[in-house]
């Protein structure tokens, strides 16, 4: 993906899987590996608007950061590394067979909690910058 490019959607409220996921020690491995820091137990889910859905769509396909289990028990995933408002953070996209949002929901993970940091509520609109 080309720099500068952005995705901004509508915070919404998730599945409330994410913190288990975010919390496996693999994963957290893995981040700390890839993004140089450890996961907040859980995601921020983002409604990605209509004009940027093409974007989203095109990460399903993308190579990323690749989060490989350490056995057959949980599924592989990858990351894309953003920013939102200047916050280092990373898109997860699980593997296709446990995926349980549909291409228009993007989940954001970050070393804090990006709700509580940046004082995000459901409906807030927010942008995030792939690097």
């Amino acid at each position: 993906m080309a720099n500068k490019v952005t995705i901004t959607g509508k915070i919404v409220s998730g599945l409330k899987q994410g913190a288990f996921f975010t919390q496996l020690d693999w994963v957290k491995s893995q981040c700390r590996s890839h993004l140089g820091y450890g996961p907040y137990p859980g995601t921020l889910n983002i409604e990605v608007s209509p004009p940027d859905l093409p974007t989203a769509q095109k990460l399903l396909e993308a190579d990323g950061k690749r989060l490989v289990p350490p056995d057959t028990t949980f599924c592989s995933g990858k990351l894309f590394p953003v920013t939102i408002e200047s916050i280092p953070a990373a898109i997860v996209i699980p593997a296709t067979a446990v995926r349980s949002h549909e291409g228009g929901i993007v989940e954001v993970i970050a070393a804090v909690s990006l709700r509580e940091t940046l004082g995000l509520s459901d409906g807030d609109t927010v942008s995030l910058a792939l690097k």
